[in-house]
This record gives structure tokens, C-alpha cells and sequence, in this order.
């Protein structure tokens, strides 16, 4: 099966990197751009061809019994990243000073902000000590959502405020739950200031789509990554 590499949607993207990636160590990356006028798919097979990507899950085992780092590539529209296991590989020497490192400087990518986070407390209430992929949305979109929510709060027919609660762009990973429930919080503090009644949290979708990252359809324009360390071609 040839290599996959190009999420077909925002969420697709997001899910790949959070749940098939992240979970299983790829915590070092570069992010870079494909100039308009260059063909997509040829960098993408030129990348994957130079770093050895595209290898059976029997090479990822051997090399990862050796002390070598395995790599993935992912791609949605222009943007791609390059993620790497920890261990010796040339893309350690060759991208030095573009390597981030998802537990210490996290990928903002269409409003989200995704890194590697310690788990917080079980349902044993003891401290879960392994890494996990934190998926949110990123501090400035959240406020900006927020007070743009807020506009509406005050309006004493609660439609309006409900279906924009609704509609924000975000899949409810467990953070980003937790954030919208504050918001939704926050909302209802101004309703009841206002003597409005509270707007209830089932208008919210806490429930994450699954979806096939790289179904063929129309790929959505995205907003430049913010990360630092984005490589030129």
C-alpha cells in the first residue's frame, strides 16, 4: 500500500497527529510550506523518499531495537510535518536547528494547539505518569471566541446563543471540552447578571467525530501554522 500522506481535512490532520502519532512517540517535528507552483505530491514523495518514511512496520520495529529513530509525514494543503521518534537519524543532523518538540513547544495549526502533555489524575485519583497528546484550542482563538460569544449572551431569546455555542469549529477532544464548558460558564455568569435564564450544556457537541484522515475530497484552505522553526522549500 503506497504511503499515506495527505489529510484530507482540519479534523483529519488533527486526528492523525493526536491519535496515531503522538501517541506512539513521534514527539520531534518540523513544519514547512509548499510554495504555491509546486507540485504538492512530488514534495511529499521527495521528503519521503529522503528520510526513509515509507518503511514496513517490521523496519519501524528493527530500527527502533537499534536505537534509530522511525519518522512520519503528513500533509494537509500546503502545510506538512515531518515527525520523528527519538533516536539516531540523519533528519536530527539535516533539520538541527528547525527540530521542535512537542512536549515543550506545542503545534498551533488552525486554531488548535496540539503538544504532549503528563496525565493528570486517574479515576484512582493517583497520578497517571505517562505522556499523553493535549489537543485544545489555542489561547488567542479561545478568547476570541469568547468575546465574540459573549456579544450574544445578553439577548433574552437564548436561539442565537445557542446556535453559535453549537457551531464552533472545534472537535470536543477532552480539552477542549473542558474549554468549552468554561466558556459556556462564563455565558451563563452574564445571563444571570442580566436575570436570564441559563443556557443548558446540551447545546454543546461533547462528542469527538471520528473521521477518515485521508478520505478523497476537497481540502479546506487553513490558516498559516504559528509554530516557530517552519522549513522553506
Amino acid at each position: 500500500m503506497r504511503y499515506r500522506a495527505e489529510a484530507s481535512s482540519v479534523e483529519g490532520f488533527v486526528q492523525q497527529l493526536a491519535c496515531c502519532y503522538l501517541t506512539h512517540g513521534y514527539w520531534f517535528y518540523v513544519t514547512g510550506w509548499i510554495p504555491q507552483g509546486k507540485d504538492a505530491q512530488a514534495v511529499d514523495e521527495k521528503l519521503i523518499r529522503k528520510y526513509g518514511i515509507d518503511v514496513s512496520e517490521s523496519t519501524r520495529a528493527r530500527r527502533k531495537r537499534a536505537g534509530q529513530a522511525n519518522l512520519q509525514y503528513l500533509r494537509h494543503g500546503r502545510l506538512f510535518v515531518i515527525l520523528a521518534t527519538k533516536g539516531e537519524h540523519r533528519f536530527f543532523v539535516d533539520e538541527a536547528k528547525m527540530v521542535r518538540d512537542f512536549r515543550r513547544v506545542p503545534l498551533k495549526f488552525a486554531g488548535y494547539s496540539i503538544s504532549v502533555r503528563r496525565g493528570g489524575r486517574t479515576r484512582e485519583g493517583k497520578q497517571d505518569g505517562r505522556m499523553h497528546a493535549h489537543v485544545q484550542i489555542e489561547r488567542q482563538r479561545f478568547q476570541q471566541e469568547t468575546a465574540y460569544l459573549l456579544q450574544f449572551a445578553r439577548q433574552r431569546e437564548p436561539d442565537r446563543i445557542q446556535r453559535e455555542l453549537s457551531l464552533v469549529p472545534f472537535e470536543p477532544y477532552a480539552p477542549v471540552r473542558r474549554q468549552m464548558l468554561s466558556l459556556l460558564r462564563t455565558v451563563n455568569r452574564e445571563r444571570k447578571r442580566a436575570g436570564l435564564g441559563e443556557i443548558p450544556p446540551t447545546v454543546l457537541r461533547l462528542r469527538r467525530r471520528v473521521v477518515k484522515p485521508f478520505d478523497p475530497r476537497p481540502v479546506h484552505n487553513v490558516p498559516a501554522v504559528q509554530s516557530a522553526g517552519t522549513l522553506s522549500l
